[in-house]
């Protein structure tokens, strides 16, 4: 009989499982589940950059996803399900009880924010990661220098401490912290004892300066300098992480008859989506992954022995194993990217929203037909009118930091701009000019790892910008001046899941395997114009001045 694996995908708005054939990587079902909270802006903030979710959201998805997958799978299938493994945003942290419980869950902070799952793209901790970072760069052993050598505030430490220090409640309540990436295996595995779970290799060692060098995390006397309200805090943690190749355990009953599966099924250690995205989208030695969302996340992977002790500055971290076990993983990407396209869409719906919603001329279901028709429409139309405007034909320059930079050298601090405007400046020329601005980011992120003695042979694409936006690959491709593969499966993130499922359920014995086995190839390739490469690096020269100016003047 065939066996399959389940990927589980949460992503930032919604969880999506994905039904796999282990032996020909068919993608036999897949069912999605939107976060009903989040989606009603609960528990957030966004002008002071508070962005917070549920754990209900969380489980109702997973129950939801994987039972509505297995309906609609053959008959049989559920039968001869092997494995389950887990990616998540991250760092996406949360406070627990004794008992791995996130507070959220228990009497007195069911509404309260600081018991939530702080989401990645939360960055209220920004004067917390300023300090580690002052702290890191005085003290003996430089805790940040596997994690790029800056910290963030969209990390582990940072948003602990930031939570702890805003809410006395919640410092007093919280035993441990844990990843949502490692909180959905315990739950499902049963083992939610914050000393005893299974940690992911790739949160702890990316956000929260884990490293074998270091005995595991920083020091408790580095932890107390920081601030004494951590004190002992470190005991409650872990010392020992774990690759998503490693299996965490097997289905509860409870678990196993809520979702229609054996208790024989094993669940892997989780792990981050763009790590397992990676995974999925074929990802090779010296290869950059790049996940190409509402963020990027850019993805390279090295043999050990080439890397060595090598350390590259500037970026989210190099840890062994965290995208393939055995190779250096190392981590880069864009606070903002696909953001920041529907935040210029945002600006533009404006009237619509405000205005002609409130017309008396039309009836309600005519309005919100036509404020729906031309919502729907604007990027497309955008892109398709930007596609006319001949290289720097505009004079408009933009930054791509409308939600802060996360590499090269985080700095939550910054803020997007748009330079070089005139009377004729028009809706496609800025949004040309927004396009070139993420290109620009992600040329920045590629020249750092090549300074940095970090070779890039190719670049394989996968999320929805790759798989929807011509007109932004193709620029990125002409920015970067190098082809760049589009990875054919629509749902990456999930199928690498899959295959690190495979394998911790010993169907394959290396992600190498499951990869050759299980992977969708490429679906198209873009390549650069040799004319509009050279036009670029004149306007990447006056991108890179005027970041210059914003960040050392503004």
């Amino acid at each position: 009989m065939a066996k399959y694996t389940i990927g589980l995908d949460y992503g930032t708005d919604s969880v999506r499982s994905l039904l796999v054939d282990v032996e020909t990587g068919e993608e036999v079902a897949s069912a999605v589940f939107h976060y009903p909270r989040w989606e009603k802006g609960m528990y957030c903030d966004a002008p002071v950059n508070r962005f917070r979710q549920h754990p209900g959201d969380y489980l109702e998805g997973l129950e939801f996803t994987i039972v509505e997958a297995l309906k609609q799978a053959p008959a049989g299938v559920a039968e001869n399900v092997v494995g389950i493994s887990v990616d998540t945003t991250g760092s996406t942290p949360v406070a627990v009880d004794e008992k791995g419980t996130p507070l959220s869950l228990t009497p007195g902070f069911e509404e309260n924010p600081n018991a939530m799952f702080v989401l990645w793209k939360d960055h209220t901790a920004v004067k917390e990661a300023e300090e580690i970072n002052a702290l890191a760069k005085k003290w003996d052993i430089d805790f940040t220098k596997f994690e790029g050598g800056i910290y963030s505030s969209e990390w582990f430490w940072a948003k602990l401490l930031h939570v702890i220090r805003e809410d006395a409640g919640v410092f007093r309540a919280a035993y441990s912290w844990v990843e949502h990436c490692d909180w959905i295996p315990a739950i499902l595995t049963g083992n939610t004892n914050p000393k005893t779970l299974k940690r992911s290799r790739c949160a702890a060692g990316h956000k929260a300066m884990w490293h074998e060098a270091f005995g595991g995390l920083p020091s408790e006397e580095f932890l107390t300098a920081l601030d004494p309200m951590l004190a002992g805090l470190k005991d409650r943690l872990y010392k020992e992480t774990f690759t998503c190749d490693v299996s965490a355990g097997t289905l509860t009953s409870e678990w196993a008859e809520k979702l229609g599966l054996s208790t024989d099924v094993v669940v892997g250690v989780g792990a981050f989506d763009a790590h397992l995205g990676a995974v999925g989208a074929e990802i090779e030695p010296y290869y950059l992954s790049k996940v190409m969302g509402t963020s990027t996340c850019d993805m390279l992977i090295a043999p050990m022995e080439e890397v060595g002790d090598k350390l590259v500055n500037g970026i989210c971290g190099q840890v062994d194993g965290s995208i393939v076990p055995g190779m250096m993983g190392l981590e880069a990407g864009q606070s903002a990217f696909g953001d920041i396209y529907a935040w210029f869409k945002r600006v533009l719906e404006w009237p619509l929203k405000n205005i002609l919603a409130e017309s008396e001329l039309l009836d309600e279901v005519t309005k919100q037909k036509l404020i729906n028709e031309t919502s729907d429409k604007i990027i497309a139309k955008l892109s398709e009118e930007a596609a006319k405007i001949p290289i720097d034909e505009s004079g408009i320059v933009a930054l791509d930091w409308m939600n802060g930079r996360r590499t090269p050298d985080a700095n939550q601090n910054l803020k997007g701009a748009i330079a070089g405007l005139n009377l004729g400046s028009d809706a496609p020329r800025i949004f040309r000019a927004l396009v070139e601005a993420t290109a620009f980011g992600s040329k920045a992120i590629n020249d750092r790892f090549i300074a940095e003695g970090v070779r890039i042979d190719g670049v394989i694409a996968l999320g929805g910008v790759a798989k929807k936006s011509p007109l932004v690959m193709q620029i990125v491709a002409d920015v970067l001046d190098m082809p760049i593969k589009v990875a054919r499966s629509e749902q990456a993130c999930a199928l690498g899941s899959a295959m690190a499922a495979a394998v911790a359920a010993g169907v394959y014995s290396s992600t190498a395997e499951a990869q050759k086995n299980m992977g969708g190839g490429i679906e198209t390739e873009y390549h650069p114009i040799p004319e509009n490469v050279e036009k670029y690096k004149a306007l990447y020269a006056k991108y890179k001045k005027f970041g210059k100016f914003i960040e050392f003047e503004y």
